[in-house]
């Protein structure tokens, strides 16, 4: 699928001021993919893709969480969290992707996971440092994009669980699954620091 074509669709489903946050993402995605040797198509439709289901009904999101092969555990978290599982499902049967990479880019974009492939790294980063976005901490993750991208998925990672234990939020696995993989990569193999 084209990227003009994916714009095309996503534009029904969001507002505005969503689409213009969607576009900037796919332009970020688009110097990360640059930037780090990825494959800036997939990139591009995933980031477009990103936020496909976020203004879904509540309802609508929860039954595809139940009749698909979706952790159901997502249930048991705030509804932000499913918007991006629920996309990386319905862009596959309403719109025939199935490539499992841009998938797995769109279902992970807001928790990260273990793991993370090249590709989902740049659409989790993309998202959380697009130049509309404007938050403590934002401008230091910019800055390590440019330079390190794992280092600067861990401290988005970092940065997010750390706001969100201050807010007293409950923090999905996947997140802590991310923060302590990357943690791991760059201390050598070891949550421990050493070599």
């Amino acid at each position: 699928m084209k990227c003009e074509e994916a714009i095309g669709i996503v534009k029904k489903y969001l507002p505005e001021k969503r689409l213009q946050h969607t576009l900037r993402v796919a332009d970020t995605a688009a110097l990360l993919a640059d930037k780090y040797f990825a494959d800036k198509e997939k990139a591009v439709l995933a980031a477009i893709f990103h936020d496909y289901c976020k203004y879904r009904p509540l309802e609508e999101m929860k039954r595809c969480i139940i009749e698909s092969d979706l952790p159901k555990d997502l249930l048991e978290y705030h509804p932000e969290l499913w918007h991006g599982p629920v996309a990386a499902v319905l862009i596959a049967r309403e719109h025939g992707i199935q490539d499992r990479e841009i998938r797995l880019a769109i279902q992970y974009h807001t928790t990260g996971r273990a793991h993370m492939s090249l590709l989902e790294m740049i659409v989790f980063l993309a998202d959380y440092i697009e130049p509309g976005r404007n938050f403590p901490g934002v401008e230091e993750v910019r800055a390590m994009a440019e330079k390190d991208i794992i280092q600067a998925c861990y401290q988005a990672s970092k940065n997010t669980i750390q706001h969100l234990m201050r807010k007293g939020e409950p923090i999905y696995p996947d997140t802590f699954y991310a923060y302590n993989e990357l943690t791991k990569r760059l201390n050598g193999g070891s949550v421990f620091g050493r070599k």
